[in-house]
């Protein structure tokens, strides 16, 4: 049970969330639970889901940014993300379980992917804290500088909702994974 009210429907939310919700309605065909919690706020789940849309038409597919939302869940200890991504990066991205498995250890089996889920990785442990030779690593495995940006902005988008999900204890309403 989450630790605050949890909209049971779109019509439960805030008036300013509904129109928000049933984006997300006619996007997914569902609305999972993180979002209607989030709904408690509208400029919060407006915020989200602006950002969330301005990654997502940027220059890293769509299975590098899964790859990063799985090893940034993992490290932030995310059961919601975890269960979330999964599912998407499976059924979305196609990810194979073993790279899926690589991605929450902190890696790919691709090598250029590698080097941003890594990256990705040391930002979110080292509170962004990197150096000049981890920048240089992504940028040798050919990641141009809007894309180190973009990296960045994944891990922001993905700590956003572990915290979110954790601190309000959103009930997993995807399949359930096991914390490595």
């Amino acid at each position: 049970m989450s630790r605050i009210p949890t909209p049971a429907t779109i019509q439960d939310a805030p008036e300013a969330s509904q129109s928000s919700l049933e984006a997300v309605n006619n996007l997914l065909g569902v609305v999972p639970n993180m979002f209607r919690l989030i709904s408690n706020s509208p400029q919060t789940l407006e915020g989200y889901l602006s950002l969330n849309s301005s990654l997502g038409n940027g220059s890293l597919d769509t299975s590098t940014r899964e790859r990063i939302a799985l090893a940034v869940a993992e490290v932030n200890s995310c059961d919601y993300c975890l269960a979330a991504h999964n599912y998407l990066g499976t059924n979305v991205a196609k990810l194979s379980p073993e790279e899926i498995e690589s991605n929450r250890n902190g890696s790919s089996r691709d090598p250029k992917a590698a080097a941003a889920v890594e990256f990705a990785v040391k930002i979110t442990k080292n509170r962004g804290q990197v150096s000049d030779g981890d920048l240089q690593t992504v940028r040798d495995a050919g990641y141009s500088n809007a894309e180190i940006v973009e990296i960045v902005g994944h891990v922001a988008l993905n700590t956003l909702t572990n915290f979110m999900n954790e601190v309000l204890g959103t009930k997993v309403d995807f399949p359930t994974v096991e914390a490595l």
